[in-house]
């Protein structure tokens, strides 16, 4: 639905009238740019990008928007990819610079011709139109915002500028058919609140909370890269928060929220919340983050509840881990993909817990040299933050351990305690029965 403002017209701001400047665009996207215009193409600078330029942020992507189609770029750019079958794209390769170029996208009803809608959902989207029908197809207003190389003007056909000023975010259209067509745009409406400090306008969040069941016919490995960018980009705790208000998140972790639902004021949500928080920090201060361990945060509790009941079946704890892991990332991954690489390190973390308390002798030195050692104690320090005595004290051993010098470690280890596990649960021991006597 168009703006009233707008009566079909676009509001063009020109260059004196607002603060983009090519300055603050990369310049291989400016390349880009000005080759597209000089074949003959239109050529601007879309979404996200010219969103933060327009809110003072620098952007993390430069995306452009043409009337040229996916081989016409290609046959300009020696260095370009063609990708996307449900969307045709093409890529600009400088180094590992990517430079996304999508063709101005046309409405359609699906019926061929490039396009398919299965359910209400699209499926492929390939049918090109103008610049004004590719506006009212992206998602948000905010995000429908295009700069002109031409003349260095800011063009709004769906009142983008407006909820910019306001923090408003708006889903262009009805927002339920919009969800619909892409179940993914609810967790993008919520990724973009969380880090914009924006509000969702209530015709847009409305639907969100009916609709959650609509992200199980997502490809899981779309929504694993979905996750990155909600949990691993800076706004992880907005973004977790967001999600369990319109109730999104136990669509995604079902597992995990059922623990949360069971003890919601306790320990697994303050978990999930401290490994969140402390992942923010890291990307606020530049340091690296992996996905393994976000989802060793996420999962734990559910592998934790797990393996006490294996153990309680008479599995040794490592082997109750160990077994415990293997099921709860099997059962997850129907629901949000978790790369091998990765899922073989948030094993490793989870399994480790129970290594780490078992610190005498040895012992101590061999798990300080392990490659997962240092995510094993990050995690481990998370876990003693609720407050669990023994925890902190172990945490707090390592602490002393890794910062004095062999020969401190080595009177360390030798007065450690042999451990009995990390997850909190003594096994229980079967009583062997004793042999009858045989007769003299």
């Amino acid at each position: 639905m168009k703006t009233d403002h707008q009566n079909g017209a676009p509001r063009i701001v020109p260059r004196p009238q607002h603060v983009i400047t090519r300055a603050n665009i990369a310049e291989t996207a400016l390349k880009v740019l000005y080759r597209l215009k000089a074949a003959g193409f239109e050529s601007y600078l879309v979404g996200g990008g010219v969103r933060d330029l327009l809110l003072g942020r620098e952007p993390k992507d430069f995306d452009i928007a043409t009337d040229a189609t996916p081989e016409e770029v290609r046959a300009l750019f020696r260095n370009c990819r063609l990708i996307g079958r449900r969307f045709r794209l093409a890529h600009v390769h400088f180094g590992r610079e990517i430079i996304e170029v999508a063709t101005f996208r046309g409405s359609h009803d699906g019926n061929g011709n490039g396009g398919a809608v299965e359910d209400g959902m699209i499926l492929r989207d390939n049918v090109y139109g103008t610049l004004e029908e590719d506006a009212w197809r992206r998602d948000f207003t905010i995000n429908s915002l295009y700069y002109d190389i031409r003349d260095f003007s800011v063009v709004d056909y769906t009142g983008g500028l407006q909820d910019l000023e306001a923090g408003l975010l708006r889903v262009i259209g009805d927002a339920g058919q919009r969800y619909r067509e892409d179940p993914v745009r609810m967790l993008r409406a919520i990724r973009f609140a969380a880090k914009l400090g924006f509000r969702i306008h209530p015709d847009s969040e409305g639907p969100i909370f009916e609709l959650g069941e609509t992200l199980e016919a997502v490809p899981p490995a779309r929504l694993y890269e979905e996750v990155l960018k909600l949990l691993l980009t800076g706004h992880g705790v907005a973004s977790f928060e967001l999600m369990r208000h319109y109730d999104l998140f136990r669509h995604l972790f079902p597992l995990t929220e059922a623990c949360l639902a069971r003890e919601e004021n306790g320990f697994p949500h303050q978990m999930v919340l401290r490994g969140l928080k402390n992942t923010d920090a890291r990307v606020a201060e530049g340091k690296p983050v992996t996905p393994a361990f976000l989802f060793a945060v996420l999962l734990w509790e559910p592998v934790r509840a797990r393996a006490e009941t294996l153990q309680a079946e008479g599995m040794s704890e490592i082997q109750a881990l160990q077994s415990a892991s293997e099921m709860v990332i099997a059962e997850s991954v129907r629901h949000v993909a978790l790369p091998k690489r990765f899922s073989l390190q948030t094993r490793e973390i989870w399994v480790m817990q129970a290594r780490l308390p078992r610190r005498n002798g040895k012992r101590a030195q061999r798990l300080l040299e392990m490659p997962r050692f240092r995510a094993a104690y990050d995690f481990l320090l998370l876990r003693a933050e609720s407050g669990d005595e023994a925890l902190q004290e172990l945490a707090q051993w390592w602490t002393d351990f890794q910062a004095v010098d062999e020969e401190s470690r080595a009177a360390l280890s030798r007065n450690a305690p042999a451990g009995e596990g990390g997850t909190g649960k003594k096994r229980r021991r079967r009583r062997r029965r004793k042999k009858p006597a045989s007769p003299e």
